[in-house]
């Protein structure tokens, strides 16, 4: 199976399961950067270190059976990944949320809102892989 196909199938319909539980269940959206922030200010909620604890765990079982790190990622320095992370965790503050709760979320909820934020950040995205190619940076 192909990577987008693995992405598709296995990735976005986790993540839409996970997004449709959470609501049902919980009556929360599943905005992970909001969830993360959220937890580190207030511990006592454990159903977002259960949220957290998910999305690690089910990167460790992928790992476990068989699934290959992506060829980019294998060979990212630490400091190119930090400062990446740092960079997203600004442009969420900025966006006052992340893609999964602006584009799964958001969208599926019909937010004009997240409408305009995701047509941001992927408009963003587009240009930084135009730029970075262009420049013979590479991704």
């Amino acid at each position: 199976m192909s990577t987008a196909w693995q992405a598709a199938v296995g990735g976005g319909m986790l993540i839409g399961t996970a997004a449709v539980l959470l609501m049902a269940l919980q009556g929360h959206i599943l905005g992970v950067s909001g969830i993360l922030g959220n937890a580190l200010r207030h511990p006592t909620q454990r159903w977002r270190w259960g949220v957290l604890a998910g999305l690690v765990a089910t990167g460790l079982l992928a790992r476990v059976a068989g699934a290959a790190v992506p060829e980019l990622f294998a060979h990212t320095s630490w400091l190119r990944l930090a400062v990446s992370g740092l960079l997203i965790g600004a442009g969420t503050a900025l966006a006052n949320g992340c893609t999964s709760g602006h584009g799964v979320c958001g969208l599926g909820n019909r937010s004009g809102r997240s409408l305009v934020a995701v047509a941001i950040f992927m408009s963003v995205a587009m240009a930084t892989v135009f730029v970075t190619r262009l420049g013979g940076w590479g991704l």
